[in-house]
């Protein structure tokens, strides 16, 4: 959360600015505009999915279930992904390099996350291992 926050406020000039007088400038804001709508629907995705087991925890509950369809059936960690592609969205929407590198920042972060929760989710369900060798943790096909 403290790394969102970082980047509302070092995009803040950029803000200021809006909006853009030139044509690039206004390209980089609808661009930006609708990598923010995919990332907002990729994080929604993984939420609505996960359905009872959501928690505002990395850990799982006792008594929660592995999820694979949906969303999950392609990526491990969708929500995760969302927020990465959200502050991108958000670098490119506002044309701020500090944003695009506090951004870069959140994807390291919730990369060393999502590795320390499948610690925890290995441990809980016994087909973890099994799925995430058949699933990509961000991006189908790459990563």
């Amino acid at each position: 959360m403290l790394l969102i926050l970082v980047e509302g406020v070092v995009s803040y000039p950029a803000i200021a600015a809006l909006p853009p007088v030139r044509p690039l400038g206004w390209a980089l804001l609808v661009a930006g505009a609708a990598i923010l709508l995919g990332g907002a629907w990729i994080a929604f995705r993984g939420i609505r999915d996960l359905g009872r087991n959501l928690t505002a925890l990395p850990a799982p509950t006792r008594d929660a279930s592995l999820v694979d369809t949906g969303v999950y059936r392609r990526v491990r960690h969708p929500i995760y992904a969302g927020v990465i592609v959200l502050g991108l969205g958000w670098a490119v929407f506002v044309s701020s390099l500090m944003s695009l590198l506090v951004a870069v920042l959140l994807a390291g972060w919730l990369d060393l996350k999502s590795r320390r929760e499948e610690v925890w989710l290995v441990a809980h369900h016994a087909g973890y291992a099994a799925y995430r060798r058949r699933t990509a943790r961000f991006v189908p096909g790459l990563y």
